[in-house]
């Protein structure tokens, strides 16, 4: 999976979606196809609206970017059906230079393996015995480069019995008297004759002809021809058996491309298998894992929107390769072992910056794209009442309204006037925009939900001090807030599970039965996060 994704922050607000959408757009537009947008957590009920309202699907979601078998270079080897030949499969091992194969069912689902340790003990030991079981017929023309000289309704599927060598030196050779009998042959015509008499299951006539007076006799005894000597059939003969037959199925460690990297190399330290079979969603394979592919796997490669700070991103971060980072937050504490394409700029929304993004290449987005960009604006900066907005954020909203030919005060107020089912759980409506933060060894937590009628939403206080004191207990925050800012009141309810000394320094008021009204309060990031770094810094 050769792509890069690009994300927003965990539970993704309108702003962090759609700036990796967008982000994405213009890379594609650009010409690097390979930018994928993604999520990191599940949408909220005004994100939804937005893009359902303008027409788009949201992006895949992304639960991890720790690197999986889908990110190296393992080796494809062909994959044979099992009722290949022991000799096809020993040509193909040959012709590719490897040691083992991965055998398929009728379905094309893994089916077991085959390795070049498995055909050589077969062909030292057990190929050489005098009896072999259920030939198919198919497989014996093949392995002889044979043909059927009497051909009929009667010709068996498939043959077995004791191998019968009969050499020209003398009557003792005509030993064979069942029918569940091979007989290899040269060109002896009363050895056949015996033979169809008896009705032995098989006649391998070498590098003979058989007069056509004995090919018409009917029989169920199968007659070929083959161009071999006796030897050289007996060793085909050996090897015309299904590779199921030698092959192993069980006990097998197989892994899947979505496994981690992580447990395949714990898994392979535990065992001292050479090769592992490689399958996809379908349990069908798709390639060979030694162990020198887990040396040196390629990392995922990741853009970073709307964030920089590690508990904000995605699982696995370290292990992947950071490419660049879009945010409008303040420097956190992601580190990367090279350089990389960072911007980071004061604006009210990542958005806007990718709007700029846009213009400075020239490019115009699509009268869709426009609009879904300017909702985004919008939310963020909350109506541009938020005291992170900015000169830059307005005519950017301004600009994209008009190439999206949408009215900025009605899509600002069907935005905020979105509301939250009321059969939501309090716990599901307050992960919905919730960021951590670790400040001078204190952790807290802090969701927000912007809308224009706080009342209700208020209504349910106990349940949101609840479900943020189950949050604490399982997190271990020392503080733990819930921001309900009403764009028509231009201030926040705020819910909190806590310490009220905290809160009260802080913000310089009286809270009551865990909540209070500050006025004027419009941003987590600038007028929430602050506070609390001035009082705990």
């Amino acid at each position: 999976m050769d792509c890069i994704y690009v994300f927003g922050h965990k539970n993704p607000d309108t702003d962090s979606i759609v700036s990796a959408m967008a982000y994405t757009a213009l890379q594609n537009a650009l010409g690097n196809r390979e930018y994928v947008a993604a999520r990191l957590g599940p949408l909220s009920d005004e994100t939804q609206l937005v893009l359902d309202y303008f027409g788009f699907e949201p992006p895949m979601f992304l639960k991890d970017v720790r690197t999986q078998l889908n990110d190296i270079d393992f080796d494809t080897p062909p994959v044979l059906n099992k009722a290949v030949t022991v000799s096809r499969a020993w040509e193909t091992m040959h012709a590719h230079h490897i040691s083992t194969l991965a055998m398929a069912d009728e379905s094309g689902k893994f089916h077991g393996l085959l390795s070049s340790g498995d055909v050589t003990r077969y062909d030292m030991g057990l190929g050489h015995q005098a009896n072999v079981l259920e030939i198919p017929v198919f497989n014996l023309l093949s392995v002889l480069e044979g043909r059927i000289l009497n051909d009929s309704i009667h010709t068996p599927y498939s043959i077995s019995g004791d191998i019968t060598v009969a050499l020209p030196q003398g009557q003792e050779n005509l030993l064979f008297n069942k029918k569940n009998t091979i007989v290899v042959c040269g060109d002896q015509p009363e050895m056949i004759r015996r033979a169809l008499e008896i009705g032995v299951s098989c006649i391998i006539v070498c590098q003979a002809e058989v007069c056509p007076e004995l090919r018409e006799i009917e029989t169920e005894t199968c007659i070929i021809s083959t161009p071999f000597d006796a030897y050289r059939a007996l060793k085909a003969i050996a090897l015309a058996i299904p590779i199921d037959r030698i092959g192993s199925s069980k006990g097998l460690t197989v892994f899947h491309l979505t496994d981690y990297i992580d447990d395949v190399r714990e898994t392979v330290l535990n065992h001292r298998f050479h090769n592992y079979p490689i399958l996809n969603e379908n349990d069908e394979p798709v390639g060979m894992l030694s162990r020198y592919h887990l040396l040196r796997p390629r990392r995922k490669r990741v853009v970073l929107m709307d964030h920089n700070e590690r508990s904000q991103s995605v699982a696995g971060l370290s292990q992947a390769q950071i490419l660049g980072i879009i945010d409008h937050h303040r420097l956190a504490d992601i580190q990367t072992g090279a350089p990389i394409y960072f911007r980071n700029e004061p604006v009210g929304s990542s958005t806007t910056i990718v709007a700029e993004m846009y213009q400075e290449k020239g490019l115009m987005p699509s009268m869709k794209l426009a609009g879904l960009m300017c909702a985004a604006i919008l939310s963020d900066t909350v109506m541009f009442k938020s005291p992170t907005c900015t000169d830059r954020d307005i005519r950017m909203a301004e600009r994209l309204a008009r190439i999206g030919n949408i009215d900025l005060n009605q899509l600002g107020k069907m935005i905020f006037s979105s509301s939250y089912s009321s059969d939501r759980s309090a716990k599901s409506m307050l992960m919905t925009d919730f960021k951590e933060f670790h400040i001078a060894g204190h952790e807290l937590g802090v969701g927000q939900i912007t809308t224009v009628d706080s009342a209700s939403l208020l209504n349910r206080k106990e349940e949101f001090v609840e479900a943020m004191k189950q949050l604490a207990a399982e997190k271990g925050y020392d503080l733990t807030m819930l921001m309900l800012t009403d764009v028509l009141k231009e201030g926040t309810e705020l819910i909190y599970f806590g310490s009220t000394d905290v809160i009260s320094q802080a913000f310089n008021v009286e809270p009551k039965d865990n909540s209070v009204f500050l006025p004027k309060v419009m941003s987590r990031k600038k007028q929430i996060i602050p506070m609390l770094s001035v009082l705990w810094g």
